[in-house]
Formats: structure tokens, C-alpha cells, sequence
């Protein structure tokens, strides 16, 4: 076997691990999404659950906002469940491009605004919103080649 041939089975993401970081997104958004969309109140008191309240330590409570980014990750989960079961590269790609630049901006955002929460807090919305960038990242890696 040639060098380069080997080394192009190292090179890029296998359709599975995308599959995976696909599978992984969607349940976040589903997550995410119903809970703000359809419990808007408790999300707003209660995410990420566990004690925590990473959206009401943001601000006041305003129930159109709360609803509209429900629906906003109820709309990424139909696409990415939808790209996921297709499992073609190219539509994976798209997901994940769609799923970075919303995320870019949701993790810039909170990375500006952590005032008043506690260190805990401030690591755990990061490491979440920087999880979920990393498998956005993780379905615009090239694909594996096959052999």
C-alpha cells in the first residue's frame, strides 16, 4: 500500500462520525427547541435544568423571543434530522455550515455576557455552546476516502 493511499484513510470524517455529530445536534435542538417553544415559561426560569438558569440570569422574561428560538432550533432539527437520514455529504456540509454560523454568533454572544453568573455557570454555557460548534465543525470536515 503507498503512502498516500494510507494517508487518505486517516484524512477527513467518516460518514458515521458525521451521522453522529448529526444525530448529536438534533437531539440538542429537539431538547432546546421544545422546551422554549412549548414551555416557554419554564425555560426561561429553568434551562439548562439541574438547578441552573442560564436564561433567566440573561435578562427579562419576554415569551415572543423565548418562542422564536424555539421554533429557530425546531426548524435546525427538522433539517438536520432530515440531512442525517439523506446522509449526503453535501447536505451534511450545509447543516453543519448552518448550524456554526448560528452557533458562532450564540457562543459570542454569551462569551460577552457572563456578568453576574457563577464561574460553573460562565464554564458551562461556554463548554455547551463550544460542544456544539465542534459538531457543526465536524460535518464541514471533508469526507473520508474510501477505499
Amino acid at each position: 500500500m503507498s503512502q498516500s493511499a494510507s494517508q487518505s484513510r486517516l484524512v477527513g470524517m467518516s460518514i458515521r462520525d458525521k451521522k453522529i455529530a448529526a444525530g448529536f445536534l438534533a437531539v440538542s435542538a429537539a431538547v432546546v427547541g421544545g422546551w422554549a417553544e412549548f414551555a416557554p415559561h419554564s425555560f426561561y426560569d429553568s434551562f439548562p435544568g439541574f438547578g441552573r438558569h442560564w436564561v433567566s440570569g440573561a435578562g427579562a422574561y419576554d415569551e415572543h423571543l423565548i418562542r422564536d428560538v424555539g421554533g429557530l432550533y425546531l426548524a435546525l432539527l427538522v433539517i438536520t434530522v432530515w440531512a442525517r437520514l439523506r446522509a449526503q455529504p453535501e447536505m451534511l456540509r450545509m447543516i453543519g455550515a448552518g448550524w456554526l454560523v448560528f452557533n458562532v454568533a450564540h457562543l459570542a454572544f454569551h462569551a460577552g455576557n457572563l456578568d453576574g453568573f457563577s464561574t460553573g455557570d460562565k464554564v458551562g454555557q461556554l463548554v455547551a455552546l463550544a460542544v456544539v460548534a465542534l459538531a457543526a465543525i465536524v460535518l464541514l470536515l471533508p469526507e473520508r476516502a474510501r477505499t
